[in-house]
């Protein structure tokens, strides 16, 4: 099975990172088990696009993380797919809404799923005004940050994690005015898609136990930023 990346995710390890991609014969979500090794990732350049192909087997999971798969042998790296390509796996799976997308009904400004009541899946594709998205700055942790957007329903999620790996590594090295020039692009595309995702199980200081809502990739179009998607 092929499968093109849509989501390439940071862990609070190093040496590992999270992939998940899309296949196009079915536009079924699949999540390889076990994770990608940090160092094979970057020696073969694997960005979001990637075209990685594998023999793919069920494993016993329950809702939401649904899309995990484990696969024998190893992942073959058959190069990146077209921004044609790309764009067209992203609209094939988008959900009109947050809501819609989870099956699930939300109040107020809510981050977090319930553990007792989790969806069939753990990541959705939405399509987003790109002046409805704004990367801001993690106030209580320097050199992080978060994303503010408005689904299409006009509901707006304020200071979602964001586990983009290439926004992650654009924000280590970049702070202040560049964040404005990171939003003053976003704004001026004409398409911007969210992977948002769900974490695995976490229960916050507050007791609150469910699954968070999590950024996992943001691509622009027609255009997109070198900075966002390198290995440097």
């Amino acid at each position: 099975m092929e499968i093109i990346i849509t989501d390439l995710t940071r862990f609070s390890r190093n040496d590992i990172v999270c992939t998940a991609g899309i296949n196009p014969a079915n536009n079924e979500c699949v999540r390889p088990l076990p994770y990608l090794l940090t160092d094979k990732y970057r020696r073969l350049n694997i960005l979001p696009g990637a075209v990685l192909e594998g023999e793919f087997t069920e494993r016993p999971c329950a809702p939401p993380h649904t899309e995990d798969k484990d696969y024998r042998g190893d992942l073959s790296f058959k190069g990146p797919c077209s921004a044609e390509k790309f764009i067209a796996i992203l609209k094939a799976t988008e959900s009109s809404n947050v809501e819609e997308g989870f099956s699930i009904r939300l109040t107020g400004g809510e981050k977090h799923i319930p553990s007792l009541t989790p969806p069939e899946k753990s990541i959705i594709t939405l399509s987003v005004n790109p002046r409805d998205l704004s990367i801001v700055q993690d106030a209580y942790k320097p050199g992080k940050i978060k994303v503010i957007f408005s689904d299409k329903s006009g509901r707006t999620f304020r200071y979602l994690a964001i586990t983009d790996l290439g926004f992650y590594n654009y924000a280590e090295k970049n702070t202040g005015d560049n964040f404005l020039r990171l939003n003053d692009f976003i704004h001026s595309q004409e398409e911007v898609y969210v992977r948002l995702g769900l974490s695995r199980e976490f229960t916050s200081p507050d007791g609150r136990n469910g699954y968070w809502l999590q950024v996992n990739g943001i691509y622009t179009f027609p255009e997109y930023l070198p900075e966002l998607r390198c290995h440097s």
